[in-house]
């Protein structure tokens, strides 16, 4: 009984995990479409289109021969059914302005990787799961600031020059963490 408990389990999980998974667009350069979005516009909202963006990971503990290891899976994400645009404003320019949004939480997604790497196990001490928590929740902080900064600093598309700026800076980013792809 606990056996076919425990598989349950685990096949629930994987269930939910699975459905949950089918409804992202995991990360990959230029990967956006406009067909991606699938909500309805916010008409409350003035900007022409919107991405709903975000990093998901998953850790574990496992002893291999007496040695604990830390295994992670850390995944940028797009949620057609949270992203939108405006019917008349698709367009090429703008598209590349939520691709950037996207290739930002990329961007933070490879940074978050990067720290798991670095992570001793034996510093983790008794609560691993409050520690690492703290590590995702510094990297979606600096996530999110940097994408207020990009919108603000391009006018949500509109200064041109800022957005070239913003598309070689986030590349050269990108670049620098290639070997956590």
């Amino acid at each position: 009984m606990k056996y076919s408990m425990s598989l349950l389990f685990l096949v629930s999980v994987f269930f939910v995990k699975a459905q949950e998974e089918a409804d992202k667009i995991f990360w990959k350069k230029d990967g956006l479409t406009w067909g991606h979005f699938e909500a309805s516009p916010d008409e409350t909202s003035s900007f022409h289109a919107n991405t709903n963006a975000g990093l998901s990971y998953s850790w574990g503990l496992k002893n291999i021969n007496g040695v604990i290891e830390l295994e992670y899976e850390v995944k940028s994400y797009f949620n057609p059914k949270g992203s939108w645009v405006r019917k008349g404003s698709q367009n090429d320019h703008l598209l590349q302005h939520e691709q950037l949004h996207f290739d930002i939480t990329e961007l933070h997604a490879r940074k978050l990787k990067k720290q798991l790497a670095e992570v001793k196990v034996n510093s983790l001490g008794q609560q691993p799961r409050e520690v690492l928590n703290r590590y995702y929740k510094i990297i979606d902080k600096e996530r999110t600031l940097m994408q207020q900064k990009y919108d603000r600093e391009t006018r949500h598309s509109i200064d041109k020059d800022a957005q070239a700026r913003w598309h070689k800076y986030i590349a050269n980013e990108l670049n620098k963490y290639n070997e956590l792809t």
